[in-house]
């Protein structure tokens, strides 16, 4: 059986986000969770909330025991992308991407 957690437009970038979700990838939940209290990036504190979110939903909404799930499936994708712009020298001006993340967590109790 599965449990699924959806974060939507979390104002980190796709390619750093993944950075966290391709350590944690079909490791255990207590494994995953150590890994991402240890790791000293700023979307790994999301990454940990959303994974707290979905063993929950396993253990409330389908009665999954916590102590057998591990991570199935985690992706990241591009979100919708801010536009904003940056004065520059002789009234020029510079457009900044402030790029957005999805992040999607499965978690299962059979491998």
């Amino acid at each position: 059986m599965e449990a699924k957690a959806k974060l939507t437009m979390i104002r980190i970038s796709p390619r750093k986000v993944r950075l966290v979700a391709d350590s944690i990838r079909s490791r255990k939940i207590s494994e995953a969770v150590a890994i991402l209290q240890n790791q000293d990036k700023r979307s790994s504190e999301p990454v940990l909330k959303l994974l707290n979110s979905a063993v929950a939903n396993a253990v409330n909404n389908n009665g999954m025991e916590a102590d057998q799930l591990f991570v199935k499936t985690i992706y990241v994708n591009e979100g919708p992308t801010l536009k904003r712009f940056r004065p520059r020298a002789h009234g020029r001006a510079y457009e900044i991407l402030k790029r957005t993340s999805h992040i999607t967590i499965i978690v299962s109790d059979q491998r």
